[in-house]
Formats: structure tokens, C-alpha cells, sequence
């Protein structure tokens, strides 16, 4: 089978400071300010051509840092991530400009993905169409609510037939109606055999739509395999998570990143 992901020891670093001071001191000195923070360690997993993957994991456990680096929006630290096709995130938002119309945003984000005036002419209307938001694609994005900007971005991404498709809880926001639209749009795609990343925090969405599951624990990889493999370990772990007290939760998160190193 061809490998349309194939991400290597990607590790991403940021550096968290106690206010702009310090984030300046650290430009122009040589000492070192502001406290390193590992969003992913050291994360190795494969994706085959037409696979749907889900990433899983609790909140803080790196699935959109992972996914913004597959989709090429921000860079790893270290390690390598190689990307077979042309990807597309859909995440509320992503990449879309308040100041500008919806309109507007649907050629800029078209011309820089490599489309000429005539094809986003072409392309327009279907996506306008499939966003269902009528009137309001001439007003600036700053005035939609979240569910509209998801919508106007799924829209985009979708009509725009990418190889890979990075889907980061886009289907949380907005009508039930719409998410059921897009489901079965993503399906269309899963059939035509387009690889999918899935992020999502419905484990019913999971179980219904992905082939394999990626569980990210603290910037870590968990586990990986196939979903019903994957899937019942994880309701477990969230059964006993949730019974946790904060202080348990500390506990088990200093445990799980100690003992990975």
C-alpha cells in the first residue's frame, strides 16, 4: 500500500513566558527566559492511502498540533513529517480573515492553493451553496458566530477535492443538520478512497467514520491500531479519568510524561 502520512519522531516545542518582558529578554539576551513546552514528543505513526484516522486523546494532548503540522500550517521542531498529496485542514476558522466578506475569503483561500480566477468562477457558487449561508457570504467573517465560519470552511476544503483532508472538530460547532451534511460528504470522499485525518471528542463519530485511531497522551503517542482495538481501551481510561480528583489528574499526568522519558 502507498503511505499518504508518514510522520517520524515529531517533536514540537514552544516556549511559555510570565509576560512580554520576559518574551523580549529572551530575543535579545543570551540567557535563556520563558519555560519550554512539549506539545508533542517524539510521535511516529503511518497513514496508507484511503485511510481514516482518528485522533483521540484529552484536552492538552496535542491532536491539533499534530494536525496543523500534517496540514503544513506550522512546522515540528524536530523530527519529519511527509505528506503525499496536497492536504486540507478544516477547523472553525482556520485560515479564513475577519475583515474580510465570505466571499472574499473563498477566492484567497482558492488562489493560494494554486487555482486561477476562471476555476474559482467555476468553483463559487457550489460552495457558497453548500455552506447554506445565503445572504451573509457578503458580510465580513468577523460578524459570523463559530457554526458559520466552520461552515464557510468546510465548504472551501471540501469543494476543493484535496488528496488528504484534515478534519479538526469541525463537526462540533453549528446545527445537527449541517454536521450530517458534512458526515456524509466526508463518507463520499472515504469511498472515492481519500485519506482523512478525524479529530473529534464524539467517540460515536469514531466508531461510524475512522479505519484506525491514533490516542495522543500529553503530546505522546498512547497507542495506535484499529478502532475497535483502540476505542474500548479508551472508554476505559475515560471512565477512570473522569473519576479522578484534580490532584489524581496531576498525578497521573506527572507519572505519564516521567515515565516516557
Amino acid at each position: 500500500m502507498e503511505k499518504a502520512i508518514i510522520a517520524k519522531n515529531v517533536t514540537k516545542k514552544y516556549k511559555l513566558y510570565n509576560g512580554t518582558k520576559e518574551r523580549m529578554l529572551d530575543l535579545l539576551t543570551p540567557k535563556s527566559y520563558g519555560k519550554d513546552f512539549f506539545a508533542l514528543t517524539d510521535v511516529y505513526f503511518e497513514a496508507e492511502k484511503g485511510d481514516v484516522v482518528g485522533f483521540i486523546g484529552i484536552n492538552g494532548s496535542g491532536k491539533s498540533t499534530l494536525s496543523n503540522i500534517i496540514a503544513g500550517i506550522v512546522p515540528e521542531t524536530s523530527g519529519s513529517v511527509k505528506v503525499n498529496g496536497q492536504t486540507s485542514l478544516i477547523a472553525v476558522a482556520s485560515g479564513l480573515k475577519g475583515d474580510l466578506t465570505g466571499r472574499d475569503n473563498i477566492e484567497l483561500k482558492c488562489l493560494m492553493l494554486g487555482f486561477n480566477k476562471g476555476e474559482i468562477k467555476e468553483l463559487e457558487p457550489d460552495i457558497i451553496e453548500f455552506s447554506e449561508l445565503g445572504n451573509f457570504i457578503d458580510q465580513p467573517v468577523k460578524a459570523y458566530s463559530s457554526g458559520m465560519k466552520s461552515r464557510l470552511g468546510f465548504s472551501i476544503s471540501v469543494s476543493i477535492d484535496p488528496d488528504i483532508l484534515i478534519i479538526d472538530e469541525a463537526l462540533s460547532v453549528g446545527d445537527k443538520a449541517f454536521a450530517e451534511k458534512s458526515l456524509n460528504k466526508m463518507k463520499e470522499f472515504k469511498k472515492k478512497g481519500k485519506t482523512m485525518i478525524f479529530v473529534s471528542h464524539s467517540i460515536g463519530q469514531m466508531k461510524e467514520f475512522c479505519d484506525k485511531i491514533l490516542w495522543l497522551e500529553y503530546g505522546m503517542v498512547k497507542d495506535f491500531g484499529p478502532v475497535e482495538e483502540i476505542i474500548p481501551k479508551y472508554e476505559e481510561f475515560l471512565k477512570q479519568f473522569k473519576k479522578m480528583s484534580k490532584k489524581e489528574r496531576e498525578d497521573y499526568k506527572r507519572k505519564s510524561i516521567h515515565g516516557s522519558k
